[in-house]
């Protein structure tokens, strides 16, 4: 489609070839220029990272002393301080979350999941496209917040890795 005159120089037809080599790449974005027409189109990649003191570790107790199931963040904790903490993999986006690739699979991870920096350990699906989510650090899966096939917001606390 070319432009509609003169005094606007913007070709739709050229905004959606931009966003489909986006798509189709690991771009976070793209911009031409030609004369006066500037076109830039980017992919919004959420990264957190968060820095909140550590406490003093206590010396190891001795194993008679230690639970049988050791306590990790609960799923009813306080949200806003589940997403702060370091190791929390929060949703990028509104969607249905989903643990496994495929009803019939097995989980990407459980909790005690030993993951390395960029593995895939959530499903989050929206408007039909099912996007990974990776983990941002390598480390242990100590807790996991959602179902498999549970709605999620946007920054909600998914699963942690220490």
């Amino acid at each position: 489609m070319p432009p509609s005159n003169k005094h606007d120089p913007f070709d739709p037809e050229l905004v959606r070839e931009l966003a489909t080599l986006i798509a189709e790449t690991d771009l976070s974005e793209i911009e031409v220029e030609k004369g006066d027409l500037r076109i830039r189109v980017a992919r919004e990649r959420l990264v957190q990272q968060v820095q909140v003191p550590v406490a003093a570790v206590a010396p190891p107790l001795p194993a008679a002393a230690i639970p049988a199931a050791a306590p990790t963040p609960a799923a009813d904790a306080d949200p806003k301080a589940l997403a702060a903490h370091p190791g929390a993999v929060l949703s990028p986006m509104v969607g249905t979350a989903y643990r496994k690739p495929s009803p019939d699979a097995k989980t990407f991870v459980e909790v005690g999941s030993r993951v390395e920096s960029g593995a895939r350990v959530l499903l989050v699906e929206a408007m039909k496209t099912f996007n990974d989510i990776v983990a941002p650090r390598a480390g242990t899966v100590t807790a996991i917040f959602i179902e498999d096939g549970q709605p999620v917001e946007f920054g909600e606390p998914l699963l942690l890795i220490e």
